[in-house]
C-alpha cells in the first residue's frame, strides 16, 4: 500500500474548511487541497491526484454523495479511496454512505487533533 501524503478535502463551510484544512497540514503533516463545492473538486481532482478524498455529505448544488459519484467517473479517480464528513453517524446512514462505496465516516463536529488519526485510520482499512 502507497503512502497517504495528498487528501482532497471538499467542504462548503468555510470555517470548517479552514479548521480542518490546517489539522490535516499542521497536524497531519498532508498536502490538501481543499475545495468549497462538488464542481470545484471535480475541476481540480485530476491535477491534484489526491490519494484520498474527504467529502461533506451536505452541500448546495452537488451534495457529497453526487460529487462522489461524479469523481468516480473520471478514470484517474475511479479507484480513489473517499470518506466523508457528515454530522448524520446513525447506523443506517454510515451504511447507507457505506453503500456509496466510502471507506468511512467521520462525524462532525471532529476533534482537530485528532483528525489527522481518523483519516489514517480510515486508509488502513
Amino acid at each position: 500500500m502507497r503512502a497517504l501524503r495528498r487528501l482532497l478535502l471538499v467542504e462548503d463551510d468555510p470555517d470548517i474548511r479552514a479548521v480542518a484544512g490546517l489539522a490535516l497540514e499542521t497536524v497531519g503533516g498532508f498536502e490538501v487541497l481543499l475545495c468549497a463545492s462538488g464542481a470545484e473538486a471535480l475541476a481540480a481532482a485530476e491535477a491534484f491526484a489526491p490519494d484520498l478524498v474527504l467529502l461533506d455529505v451536505m452541500m448546495p448544488a452537488m451534495d457529497g454523495p453526487a460529487t462522489l459519484a461524479a469523481l468516480r467517473e473520471l478514470p484517474a479517480l475511479a479507484d480513489t479511496p473517499a470518506a466523508f464528513l457528515t454530522a448524520k453517524v446513525q447506523p443506517g446512514e454510515v451504511a447507507r454512505l457505506k453503500g456509496l462505496g466510502a471507506r468511512g465516516v467521520i462525524a462532525k463536529p471532529f476533534d482537530p487533533m485528532t483528525l489527522a488519526e481518523q483519516v489514517r485510520a480510515l486508509w488502513a482499512t
